[in-house]
């Protein structure tokens, strides 16, 4: 029986991995003018900005280090400000202190009742001033919200800083974006998408530098940690596949996908899980952490590890996507 059920998974973890290469728009495309001939200096110098600030001047933010927590919800709150947005905020208590989700809004103007959500949290973990797990999220986060606040949407665009996404209160009642994923439900919010940004920041040419957390996946992904993942589970499948294939058509910085079932090792370690709950398709956008990243939640994960210049073109490709899920005007580019 145990032979059997380990074959059967196999099966199904293989057919995942050929469907989710099969179903974007094929391999990154090669014929794009480089970074659609955007000039990506700006935004990398943001990016690294924003990186150096909640990673390098914060450091560790999170329930214990609760003046932390609040200084990086600050600096996302002016931020999301800054760039125009109508910003809300879900405050609940955890312990005897109030921990906060920050949203940010741009309406849709023709289907202003579906949502396009991106979230990525901005806590980290104990011990770690969390520079790749996630202010490289959070980091992205706010350049998506400078660099779509002036379109017009059909629908509407929600940028979330979600809080205590890191253990202890990962996949519990208090983790940020589970209370705001079951509020959506409770209230019949129609997300018709939830992007997950997840440790986005670090790419390596060495060879042999991407790990799997299934041996058989590597005979159908690069060894090379170059490229943005995306995953998803099998209710996901049709917006990761739309997802991948808008990423692909405007930007030709690597991009390969996976759905999988939850209990494979990472496929669900992050707020993308809370989405998955509430019933809502919803994929992670990640560099691989673990599977790549060598300080994941050490004190080392610091801003200088980074690989700005490919972050900066993996972010323009993300821009380009959201704008594509959700409808309106073309992106014009950073």
């Amino acid at each position: 029986m145990i032979i059997l059920f380990v074959g059967i998974a196999v099966m199904l973890l293989l057919g995942a991995a050929c469907f989710s290469r099969r179903y974007g728009a094929g391999r990154a495309r090669r014929d794009l003018p480089a970074a659609a001939g955007q000039d990506m200096a700006p935004l990398r110098q943001s990016l690294e900005a924003h990186v150096s600030f909640l990673a390098g001047v914060i450091g560790e933010r999170h329930m214990g280090r609760f003046e932390h927590l609040e200084k990086a919800a600050g600096y996302i709150e002016e931020g999301m400000t800054k760039a125009g947005l109508a910003l809300s905020i879900q405050g609940y208590e955890v312990g005897n202190r109030v921990a906060r989700n920050l949203l940010g809004e741009i309406p849709g103007s023709v289907r202003s009742e579906e949502v396009v959500l991106v979230g990525a949290h901005y806590d980290s973990v104990g011990g770690s001033p969390g520079a790749n797990d996630n202010a490289s999220g959070v980091a992205a986060l706010l350049e998506l919200a400078r660099l779509l606040a002036q379109r017009r949407p059909e629908r509407t665009v929600r940028l979330a800083a979600f809080v205590n996404e890191e253990p202890p209160f990962f996949k519990t009642g208090s983790m940020g974006s589970r209370l705001y994923a079951r509020r959506c439900r409770q209230e019949g919010e129609q997300i018709a998408a939830m992007i997950c940004l997840e440790t986005i920041g670090f790419y390596t040419e060495a060879p042999g530098s991407q790990e799997f957390p299934f041996t058989p996946l590597r005979f159908f992904y690069p060894s090379k940690g170059n490229f943005l993942a995306f995953v998803g589970n099998f209710a996901s499948r049709q917006l990761l596949g739309e997802s991948l294939g808008a990423f692909r058509s405007a930007s030709h910085f690597p991009a390969e996908g996976l759905t999988a079932p939850a209990w494979l090792v990472g496929v669900d370690w992050s707020d993308h899980w809370s989405f998955w709950q509430a019933g809502y398709p919803a994929i992670m956008v990640t560099d691989t952490a673990p599977f790549r990243y060598p300080h994941y939640h050490r004190p080392s994960d610091t801003p200088d590890k980074f690989c700005y210049p490919e972050m900066a073109r993996a972010v323009a490709g993300l821009a380009e996507m959201v704008a594509t899920l959700a409808g309106g005007e073309k992106m014009g580019g950073p």
